[in-house]
């Protein structure tokens, strides 16, 4: 992947979430393209929803108009898009994002990221236009523009030359075996009365590293609740 492009209502708010930090960077230096486009661009009269058809609450958004975004900025026919490129819907009933999905995306195709809004989108744009949905767990958001920019900033990191350390992606959560990361600590290594584990202080590195996998599998066994054992 070295293109992300991302189709929604609210593309500022996706603009924020990666334009900072190393992922800023990255899009910056060009070592990854990135581009936004409102759908509302490409709706008649700039609505690019209407009302469900059974009847219902909310608004669903149409598949003509993601349709005409998609021919328009790509230049072929929408259904053709996806041969090309890995075309994705934020979608509450799509594949739960985790990091082995994450570095298969940054070891794919481009990417567009097509994302819902309102009361949903025309199921005709998953089926006919988008080649898989994802969805950032089991709630409910008000827009997929928070589920792109997840995506995107994972996905970009990945990629080579993005961090200046590569080996920051080793050993870091979910790197093996969807177990967390260790706990880290720095200066000071005394605060407020709680110090450092002695351990990182030993030198031992074979004693750091098994302290590391201990801890790792502990926080690993504590995401259930979110709380750690006093």
């Amino acid at each position: 992947m070295r293109n992300i492009d991302v189709f929604c209502v609210f593309p500022d708010a996706v603009d924020a979430a990666l334009s900072v930090g190393v992922v800023g960077r990255a899009i910056e230096n060009g070592t990854v393209g990135y581009r936004s486009f409102d759908l509302r661009d490409y709706a008649p009269d700039g609505r690019i929803d209407d009302m469900p058809y059974g009847g219902g609450a909310g608004m669903v958004v149409r598949v003509d108009v993601v349709a005409r975004a998609l021919e328009e900025v790509y230049g072929v026919a929408a259904r053709e898009v996806r041969k090309g490129r890995r075309v994705m819907l934020t979608e509450p009933a799509g594949r739960r994002l985790t990091q082995g999905y994450v570095e298969e995306v940054a070891s794919g195709p481009d990417l567009t990221v097509i994302c819902g809004r309102y009361g949903g989108i025309d199921e005709r744009v998953w089926g006919g236009l988008a080649a898989e949905a994802i969805s950032l767990g089991d709630f409910v958001l008000s827009g997929g523009e928070i589920v792109a920019a997840a995506l995107a900033d994972a996905a970009i990191r990945r990629l080579h030359g993005v961090l200046g350390n590569a080996e920051s992606l080793v050993g870091e959560s979910f790197s093996a075996d969807d177990v967390v990361g260790p706990p880290t600590y720095t200066r000071p290594a005394l605060w407020d009365g709680e110090e450092v584990p002695g351990v990182l202080l030993s030198g031992d590195h074979a004693k750091i590293r098994a302290w590391r996998e201990r801890e790792a599998l502990e926080r690993t066994r504590a995401r259930t609740t979110g709380r750690r054992s006093p």
